[in-house]
């Protein structure tokens, strides 16, 4: 596990997810910080480290990054951490499309290609 606070190349994401669950990295994006938290087996660890961290909750949702897909299918929306009813959030998805946006921008900035 490990909090990305400047970069990460895609090669390096594309072995994290080879050793793991082969094609996909858990990752956990803190949308106040800009921080971008990735492997690990469970999206609740790489939240736990973040807040740690100092990260609060309501700013932690969880994706999954696929390297070696393109576009929308790229970043996957779903964590088990994002279901959160009191933010209005009431799926394993992102509901909010401003959030959506600053993730992808986050780790347009965290992930280099």
């Amino acid at each position: 596990m490990q909090i990305i606070s400047e970069s990460l190349v895609m090669d390096d994401l594309k072995r994290m997810a080879t050793a793991s669950f082969g094609n996909l990295v858990k990752a956990v994006v803190d949308v106040d910080r800009g921080l971008l938290a990735v492997d690990a087996e469970l999206h609740s660890d790489l939240e736990a480290l973040l807040l740690n961290d100092g990260s609060k909750q309501k700013n932690l949702w969880g994706i999954n990054i696929y390297p070696e897909m393109q576009a929308e299918e790229f970043i996957e929306f779903d964590s088990m951490i994002n279901m959160r009813p009191s933010q209005g959030n009431r799926s394993r998805g992102i509901d909010d499309g401003a959030i959506r946006k600053k993730i992808i921008e986050i780790i347009a900035k965290k992930i280099k290609r």
